[in-house]
Order: structure tokens, then C-alpha cells, then sequence
């Protein structure tokens, strides 16, 4: 039997889309973030409808990124931004707030965090604590 996507676990399109966007309403709104929210345009809903086309293709669903922009490239595209463990821990601790609000379940939601902090870790650029 094969194993499900967590993309498809995760309940498909409608909820990356709200993970999408309450993570940026989460970055938006809370005090905590602003550091990574200054790293952002100050309209982010081309950063939103990317990190869905990311999500989307990473969780094992439709490849959008790829389709529309091209290969990700994730450590490439953030090397303009300086990413040290400060602004890798906001944007976890952004995407886990997201998480809970959206209802995804704490087994999933373990499973997903631990995928986002290794990726979040991978796109650090400054100088810190090695990676883990």
C-alpha cells in the first residue's frame, strides 16, 4: 500500500492555503516576528502565493514552484537576506503558530516542524552556531 503525501495528509490545497496565509497574518500581526517580517515586501502576497507553490510541490503535491518560477533553489534565493539562528527561530516559531491555529494535529504538526527547522536551519547565512 502506498503511503500517503503529507501534502494530501495535511487535507490538499485548502489547507496549505491557510497555512500560507495565516503564517503571514502570524508575521504580520505578532510583535515577535518583526524581524523576519523585515525581511519581507511590504505587500506580502507574492511571498504568500510562493510559499504555497513551494508547500505545495514539498508536501508532495502539485509541483507549482517549479511550474511557475523554476527550481527552487531555497539556500540560493535567501542568500540576499541575512538568516542567522534569530531569524531561522522567528520563522519556526512562526510556522508553528500557524500550524496550531490551523488545526493541523500535533502528530503531523511534530512530523512538519521537524522537516521546517532542518529547511529553516539550512537557509542560515550568518555566522552562529553550527548547523544542525
Amino acid at each position: 500500500m502506498q503511503e500517503q503525501s503529507l501534502y494530501i495528509l495535511l487535507g490538499g490545497e485548502t489547507t496549505v492555503t491557510r497555512l500560507c496565509d495565516r503564517f503571514y497574518e502570524l508575521m504580520e500581526q505578532v510583535p515577535q516576528f518583526a524581524t523576519i517580517r523585515a525581511l519581507h515586501p511590504a505587500n506580502l502576497q507574492s511571498s504568500r502565493d510562493k510559499l504555497f507553490m513551494f508547500l505545495s510541490g514539498w508536501l508532495g503535491g502539485p509541483d507549482l514552484y517549479v511550474k511557475h518560477i523554476g527550481q527552487p533553489m531555497l539556500r540560493r534565493r535567501h542568500m540576499p537576506f541575512a538568516i542567522g539562528e534569530e531569524e531561522r527561530d522567528q520563522w519556526v516559531a512562526c510556522m508553528l503558530l500557524a500550524m496550531e491555529s490551523t488545526g493541523i494535529e500535533q502528530p503531523l504538526r511534530d512530523r512538519l516542524l521537524a522537516a521546517f527547522f532542518s529547511t529553516a536551519d539550512f537557509m542560515r547565512n550568518q555566522p552562529g552556531t553550527t548547523q544542525r
